[in-house]
């Protein structure tokens, strides 16, 4: 390929669930898209004509739905230029093909009235999945069914066709094994998935926020009992084995859930006073704790822990799979298997 051809943009787009398009797309020379509620995508000039129509057309959709497929829809129409390069995947044969785009926008019903709007595409040939780095094929394997693919990518894909035989990571600097890159992938997925969840747990209100805190302490094996509302006295929650703070260990549980508050050094005092000798001290802050706060805490003259929002989602995942199913709903999360 000329230096000209290879600084083209290249952009995926999907065949459908499984394969149901790649044949069309090879015999007909061309790719579609379905949004076929739309009608005739080139009678919308601009984005807001086509979030508009989306609109229209689809009620049914949630917001980032209409969004997104207004955004791709627009892209496919308005940004997809000749001489631009797709890629599309066959999950059969574990190949992306490579093609590039030869004209403009058509609304082609008669070839398919699920997928009507079409791009024609002269095709190059095909790249295997296992000849792309991870980094590549985690990108490749984004849930859009349109998207611009990142340019160290698409430079990759095309470099893969040209050389069709090269191993993955082949490079003049010295490159992470497949595993390494793994592993990043995988803890950026992690950090990504976290942060979700402490966004979840910190969207709660104060009331469920106690709920949650008490069904973290049941599920770690204690029996519970909430404060009514009202004066608490310093504590929300008391857990023990009985459920009545008679037996030992006894953990008094004060709740705090102001974002962007930290908990100080006084109301840690104030918490600890009035405590039994045999009593623990659990105090959940979402806004955090002062440097001096954690070091009253230390110097307490009972055990006491001091739980931040990180903290709280730490545990609430080590334990979750044994929290009551009201609990669950307050934070239902799903479980993501990843190769070991």
């Amino acid at each position: 390929m000329t230096s000209e051809h290879t600084s083209r943009p290249v952009w995926m787009v999907r065949a459908g669930e499984g394969a149901s398009l790649i044949e069309d797309f090879r015999a007909q020379s061309l790719v579609a898209i379905g949004w076929s509620a739309l009608g005739d995508l080139s009678r919308y000039a601009t984005r807001a004509d086509f979030a508009l129509a989306v609109e229209q057309a689809m009620p049914e959709l949630k917001p980032g739905q209409r969004a997104s497929a207004a955004g791709q829809t627009y892209r496919f129409v308005h940004e997809i230029a000749a001489s631009d390069h797709v890629v599309s995947y066959d999950p059969d044969s574990r190949v992306y093909l490579l093609g590039s785009v030869t004209g403009a926008y058509a609304y082609r019903p008669a070839h398919s009235a699920e997928f009507p709007n079409t791009r024609s595409v002269r095709w190059l040939g095909s790249v295997p999945r296992d000849a792309l780095s991870v980094a590549a094929r985690n990108s490749l394997g984004a849930i859009s069914t349109l998207f611009l693919l990142p340019s160290q990518v698409g430079q990759e894909v095309l470099s893969r066709l040209s050389q069709p035989s090269a191993k993955p990571h082949e490079s003049v600097q010295p490159a992470q094994t497949e595993e390494d890159s793994q592993e990043d992938i995988y803890r950026d997925v992690q950090s990504k998935g976290f942060e979700f969840i402490k966004d979840k747990v910190n969207a709660l209100d104060w009331e469920d926020m106690q709920e949650l805190v008490a069904g973290l302490l049941r599920a770690m094996g204690y029996k519970t009992r909430i404060s009514p509302k009202g004066s608490d006295r310093g504590k929300d929650i008391v857990a023990s084995p009985d459920g009545f703070g008679f037996e030992d260990p006894r953990i008094v549980v004060e709740v705090k859930h102001r974002e962007g508050s930290a908990i100080g050094s006084q109301q840690i005092r104030s918490f600890l006073g009035g405590r039994h000798d045999h009593d623990k001290g659990l105090y959940v802050s979402t806004g955090g704790f002062t440097k001096d706060a954690r070091y009253e805490a230390e110097r307490g003259r009972i055990p006491v822990m001091l739980m931040d929002l990180d903290d709280l989602v730490r545990a609430l995942l080590e334990h979750y799979e044994r929290m009551d199913v009201e609990m669950q709903r307050l934070v239902p999360l799903r479980k993501v298997y990843w190769p070991a």
